[in-house]
């Protein structure tokens, strides 16, 4: 029983089951988790995001074990407990189209694993499995908050 609920966690409750991009689609579960979260105080955010992705490590690796320990496809947990942290603190992620960009920007990094995002490949276990996903979260806030800022410079300049 503790089984199957841990494999339906993982598996973004069947999403990264999906025989095309399961990691895209996995990720999905991560926009409304984003949503919810903007609307709380900072603190709050930050807190609730920790206590997920620590909750997320052991979801994980134990996952793995079905699959030879590794970080299979299917197993999309890291990727839409990660997801939140490459918005928080963007109160403008709270637009559509924010929270669109700020997604295709987390999983163009989370697939292709530039520099320093593939060093945590090389991390074993369930905390592996969720540190990739952690630092293209943060690669991505970083890129977002910069895109806001410069956006916001250009408006005002204009006015």
């Amino acid at each position: 029983m503790l089984d199957t609920v841990n494999f339906w966690i993982a598996t973004g409750f069947g999403l990264g089951l999906s025989p095309v991009a399961p990691g895209t689609f996995g990720s999905l579960l991560g926009i409304p988790l984003a949503w919810w979260l903007l609307s709380r105080p900072l603190v709050q955010q930050g807190s609730i995001i920790a206590v997920l992705l620590v909750l997320a490590v052991p979801v994980c690796h134990v996952a793995a074990w079905h699959y030879a320990g590794l970080d299979h496809g299917s197993i999309v947990a890291d990727e839409y407990v990660a997801f939140p942290l490459a918005v928080i603190g963007l109160t403008a992620a709270r637009h559509p189209l924010v929270m669109a960009i700020a997604f295709v920007v987390y999983r163009f990094f989370d697939g292709l694993k530039p520099p320093p995002i593939h060093l945590a490949e090389y991390v074993h276990g369930g905390f592996g499995i969720v540190l990739d996903d952690v630092i293209a979260a943060l690669v991505t806030w970083v890129v977002i908050a910069i895109g806001l800022k410069l956006w916001q410079r250009r408006t005002f300049q204009r006015a």
